[in-house]
């Protein structure tokens, strides 16, 4: 059994690999991690022979799950994947390639592994990741934009009279402020992606991932492949081929 753990800016989300598949993920948001929760967490799972961890997050975060996986598995492999210029059939555009988020990195190597075939690969965590990869491996490049939450903590903490609201509102025009910063930056980030689609060519496979994949995905005018586990089927493919 391998245990795959993806450390985002947001939310710490793992799963179990074992037969060739995902199964049981998970995910805690930052602000609840501890020693104590994460032991409270991961007792109970089976002892993995590898531990697959990939971090975009803080050092402390890191260093936090490091310390309690050493903890509860002395003797599991653990390996802290980074991003290549070249690995697993995927050929990294960065000029400096580990420069390039691993997170990123990771569903590259997942869309060319899974789906065979040119994508954009949209991640809508933190901020909003967009890369192209064609169906030879080659990433084409990305764009990165601030996510929703992101955009609505920059209202907030760069205005004096709005605040921060997480809440959900129907879309469209609205007669209140919160719906309107809720369908403002809803808009931005679909127009966004809009926009940079109108440019490719139309037989690109969308893929779309993270936290708010779901509600970007029905408000886009095209068909997209949601694919919530794209960063942890990217660490299945570099642990199960690394073991």
């Amino acid at each position: 059994m391998i245990l795959l753990i993806d450390s985002g800016n947001s939310r710490l989300k793992w799963a179990v690999f074992q037969d060739g598949k995902l199964e049981n993920s998970h995910i805690l948001n930052n602000q609840e991690l501890t020693i104590d929760k994460l032991i409270d967490t991961w007792g109970n799972l089976p002892i993995p022979k590898q531990l697959a961890l990939a971090c975009v997050s803080s050092t402390a975060l890191l260093n936090l799950v490091q310390s309690v996986a050493t903890r509860l598995w002395p003797c599991t492999t653990i390996i802290q994947v980074k991003s290549k210029s070249h690995a697993f059939g995927v050929h990294n555009a960065y000029l400096q390639p580990d420069k390039l988020g691993v997170d990123r990195w990771l569903t590259l190597i997942a869309a060319h592994h899974y789906y065979q075939k040119a994508a954009c690969i949209i991640d809508c965590g933190t901020a909003i990741t967009i890369d192209f990869i064609d169906a030879n491996g080659n990433h084409q490049g990305g764009m990165i934009s601030p996510g929703l939450t992101l955009m609505k903590k920059s209202l907030a903490t760069s205005t004096d009279l709005l605040v921060f609201n997480d809440s959900s509102y129907g879309i469209g025009p609205a007669n209140f402020t919160e719906a309107a910063i809720y369908n403002g930056t809803l808009s931005a980030a679909t127009g966004l992606i809009e926009h940079v689609l109108s440019k490719q060519n139309p037989s690109l496979a969308v893929i779309v991932t993270g936290g708010d994949a779901c509600l970007i995905a029905e408000q886009l005018p095209f068909k997209v492949i949601i694919d919530l586990n794209l960063v942890l089927h990217g660490l299945a493919v570099v642990a199960s081929k690394s073991a």
